[in-house]
């Protein structure tokens, strides 16, 4: 027998075995199963190498560790509050807290998200707005600085946003920033040791074990928070690049979302950053030491429930939390998202909702950042067009926005597309929001954006071109594993 066959009979008995693994072993989804059998029969040898290093199930590994103190004090929060539902205490029984019971209880059973109600919040969708404010909170800050990114680019931005971390470690602020090693793969070694050897503190997230190998590449930490003082938290969409304030011309104007959080919700968030913190440098920080005690404070009105998802996770927690809020809309579901590749079931849910005359509005960018996931993105636009649903197409600039608004009463902002990247394979946070005020204030913003958007029809679909449909079909095909 020569060599060459040798090796392909080496490659197919590989193959057969790496297929049964997927099938019998990992419990992937179908979509996916069947996506990575076709790769592994197609491309044998590069399918294989591929799967190795984007396949890997993480969902029985524990990779988050948290403080044994606050996690007991965590638990206990989550248990009261679920018994306060079950029981109907009074608390839960507020107008928009007792109409999203189902949704909140589903939260603190799925994530441990405890509900808090003394937030108050500011709303970005510009990115000069957002950093400059961002800019001013770090100049402000006296103890703290916990920042992290999946993007952090050595540009412009990035070396503001460097040189105010930079002067604030000077003044004795400890500073912690966490970026994601492949969406910072570019980011300046430089850059970064000046910070370090000025005495602040820097890690990358499953950063690659060998040269130019990452075998952790596909699982990535897209989350974007900052937490001052432990009294001001950030999330949502943005990242720090200088596209982000809508200085390249390839993307144009950036439309995006992010909120400043103020009250009892920080601490949630803070405690997001140090789960990943933690593991990503190796240390214990003490939860206790950055969370805000001054918890009788009221700031505002807001309810807020901070919520993680990730491919560490049994269940998809962010995904749920999308479809028991499209499920729950009586009138109206408003969607912003760069990229739409939902699983059957958030289809279904999309469908379903529009099929029974809620009015589902969804927006997407009308320009591509990543060929495949544009196409993937207008084939299901196309299907939600025949249950009735309208589709916007974001003309002025690109859409980055992770929004939903449900009956402009209850919201959701954060760092989830609607795909099956962030439900599996990203790491993800969002911000779940009961209070009419912040919905109605997004909802507007959805309509203003109505205006500088095109309608796709089901009329102007129909009519797309043959070339547009092949890159479709082909897309929709690889889509469970984009």
């Amino acid at each position: 027998m020569s060599i060459i066959s040798i090796l392909l009979s080496i490659i197919i008995i590989l193959n057969i075995i790496l297929g049964a693994t997927i099938i019998f072993l990992e419990r992937k989804s179908t979509s996916a199963t069947w996506a990575w059998l076709m790769i592994l029969n197609f491309i044998p040898i590069v399918g294989f190498i591929l799967y190795i290093i984007l396949g890997q199930n993480l969902s029985r590994r524990k990779i988050f560790k948290w403080d044994k103190i606050v996690h007991k004090r965590t638990k206990e929060m989550v248990a009261e509050q679920m018994q306060g539902i079950v029981h109907q205490d009074p608390f839960f029984l507020k107008p928009i807290i007792r109409d999203y019971q189902t949704l909140i209880y589903m939260n603190l059973n799925n994530d441990e998200a405890p509900l808090t109600v003394n937030n108050k919040l500011n709303i970005y969708t510009d990115g000069e707005e957002k950093f400059q404010n961002l800019l001013e909170d770090i100049r402000s800050a006296k103890h703290h600085i916990h920042m992290q990114y999946y993007i952090f680019r050595n540009d412009f931005l990035g070396n503001e946003v460097i040189d105010a971390l930079l002067r604030k470690v000077k003044e004795g602020v400890t500073v912690r920033l966490l970026v994601d090693d492949a969406g910072a793969r570019r980011l300046n070694g430089k850059l970064i040791r000046r910070l370090i050897h000025a005495g602040g503190k820097f890690h990358r997230f499953f950063p690659g074990r060998l040269p130019l190998i990452n075998l952790r590449m596909n699982y990535r930490n897209h989350r974007k928070l900052v937490i001052i003082d432990g009294t001001v938290g950030y999330i949502g969409g943005f990242n720090v690049g200088d596209e982000y304030l809508g200085l390249k011309d390839k993307y144009g104007y950036w439309r995006d979302t992010h909120l400043r959080i103020e009250g009892k919700a920080v601490n949630s968030i803070q405690s997001r950053f140090l789960l990943d913190w933690n593991q990503a440098s190796g240390e214990q920080v003490p939860f206790q030491t950055y969370y805000n005690a001054s918890q009788s404070v009221t700031h505002g009105e807001v309810g807020i429930q901070i919520v993680s998802s990730g491919p560490d996770k049994k269940w998809e927690q962010i995904k749920n939390a999308f479809i028991q809020m499209i499920l729950s809309a009586r009138k109206r579901v408003y969607i912003q998202t760069p990229y739409l590749i939902p699983d059957e079931s958030l289809m279904n849910a999309l469908s379903i909702a529009s099929l029974s005359n809620v009015d589902v509005r969804i927006m997407i960018p009308n320009k591509p950042d990543h060929p495949f996931v544009f196409w993937a993105t207008y084939s299901n636009a196309g299907v939600l067009l025949e249950s009735g649903a309208r589709v916007y197409l974001y003309q002025n600039g690109f859409m980055h926005a992770k929004t939903m608004i449900v009956d402009d009463r209850l919201a959701t902002v954060g760092t989830s597309n609607m795909d099956f990247r962030s439900f599996r394979l990203n790491f993800e946070v969002n911000a779940f929001i009961y209070h009419e005020g912040t919905a109605k204030k997004l909802a507007e913003t959805f309509k203003k954006d109505m205006r500088l958007s095109k309608e796709l029809t089901l009329d102007s679909y129909k009519k797309r071109s043959v070339l547009i449909r092949f890159k479709e079909s082909i897309s929709r095909l690889l889509s469970p594993i984009l």
